[in-house]
């Protein structure tokens, strides 16, 4: 059956799905944004696309979202940085309606492929308690013990996908995406998150002249950071891949938080006072991505720096909190 749209991005009004309709439109494909904030509100709206504002939580919804489509990107959720996750756990959780009903109407309607964006969120939290991270295989999710709340609903909707292939027929592709950041994303307001929120410290401590900034933590924890450019060329790498396993999408270039504010400083051009905040909220000690599956599927993995990926946020960030001030 000929499909009347040839891509859907749930979820498009956010961060990395408004850069993936984006790339999906510059390749001449038709496109249909879904999200549930009003146009004003996306972090970037293509004219050029079929914009939908609706509440995919709602079966009736997603089943219009889907309709006539080819292929379905599902990145729709509520979430946001580690301070937004460890204390709206119930919110992340009911993304799982948004999940079990997008996977039942494109099963329903047909749909030739469906990927699904869950998170380094679903590995087990007892092999992320050292700095020194062991980079983390997609083996390692199991015996399950994932972030609490939005990891879970995570895991759990990535098995939904599985029995969704299993028992319908619906080739289901899932990426673990590790940490994403670049420009046109959330950068203040609660829900950004560590690469967003470091450069907006910084954009505001090299406006202001007051160069003393908080830190989330000791800023010995450790994680890897992916530009968005990796992310969204990686996501359509899985969606056209013949591989249905769960894969890590992410960097491994590991760094402490202390290490990333050093890189935005030094972009920056100046130097802050640092005041821990050792009760915020941190997350796991320590997180890296092991990308040896990806690499022997894809022959492929992220490789943009961190510094060349920060530098071009920096100066987006620091043109908004200009922007903001003015």
């Amino acid at each position: 059956m000929t499909k009347q749209v040839d891509v859907v991005v749930a979820g498009a009004g956010g961060f990395i799905g408004g850069h993936l309709a984006a790339d999906l439109l510059s390749q001449g494909l038709t496109v249909r944004c879904v999200d549930i904030k009003p146009p004003h509100e996306w972090h970037q709206l293509h004219g050029e696309a079929e914009n939908v504002v609706a509440d995919l939580s709602l079966v009736e919804n997603a089943r219009d979202a889907v309709r006539d489509a080819g292929r379905v990107y599902m990145l729709a959720a509520d979430m946001g940085g580690m301070g937004f996750i460890e204390n709206h756990k119930a919110a992340c959780m009911m993304s799982v309606l948004i999940s079990t009903h997008m996977l039942q109407a494109a099963q329903e309607a047909g749909v030739e492929r469906y990927f699904y964006s869950s998170s380094a969120c679903v590995y087990a939290a007892g092999k992320q308690t050292a700095s020194n991270a062991t980079a983390l295989k997609e083996q390692d999710a199991y015996p399950a013990q994932p972030e609490d709340g939005y990891g879970w609903e995570k895991l759990f909707s990535e098995r939904m996908c599985r029995h969704f292939e299993e028992d319908y027929g619906l080739a289901c592709r899932v990426a673990r995406y590790h940490n994403v950041y670049g420009p046109a994303g959330t950068w203040t307001g609660g829900r950004e998150k560590a690469p967003a929120a470091v450069c907006r410290k910084i954009a505001e401590a090299a406006v202001s002249g007051d160069h003393r900034i908080d830190i989330w933590g000791d800023g010995r924890q450790t994680r890897s950071f992916m530009y968005i450019d990796d992310c969204v060329h990686g996501t359509q790498l899985l969606m056209n891949g013949t591989s249905s396993m769960p894969v890590n999408l992410g960097s491994r270039e590991l760094v402490t938080i202390n290490q990333l504010v050093d890189i935005v400083e030094d972009i920056a051009g100046i130097r802050c006072e640092r005041k821990y905040q050792l009760d915020a909220p941190q997350g796991v000690r320590g997180r890296n991505s092991d990308n040896a599956l990806i690499r022997e599927l894809y022959g492929w993995e992220p490789s943009i720096p961190l510094a060349e990926g920060l530098e071009k946020t920096y100066a987006w960030v620091y043109d908004q909190v200009k922007l903001a001030g003015s």
